[in-house]
């Protein structure tokens, strides 16, 4: 569980620096490298951060006991 977490976690931060970098300069980097928006492989890369911000989501509401770490003590 905690490989998906981290895998999630850096699907999402390739998706926020591609949505940065679409912001500040007009440039889609997935698409770029990957052939254009409508490429098959760009179209997959899209699906997957989708799919990890959803994940993520989940994470959100998810008890400290399913995160794998030790509960924090005061």
């Amino acid at each position: 569980m905690e490989f998906f977490n981290k895998l999630a976690l850096v699907l999402v931060i390739i998706g926020a620096l591609n949505w940065g970098s679409i912001g500040l300069f007009g440039l889609d980097v997935v698409a770029f490298l990957c052939g254009g928006a409508a490429s098959l492989l760009s179209r997959v890369i899209y699906t997957l951060v989708g799919l990890a911000g959803i994940w993520c989501v989940t994470m959100l509401f998810r008890g400290e006991e399913d995160t794998g770490h030790a509960p924090h003590t005061t």
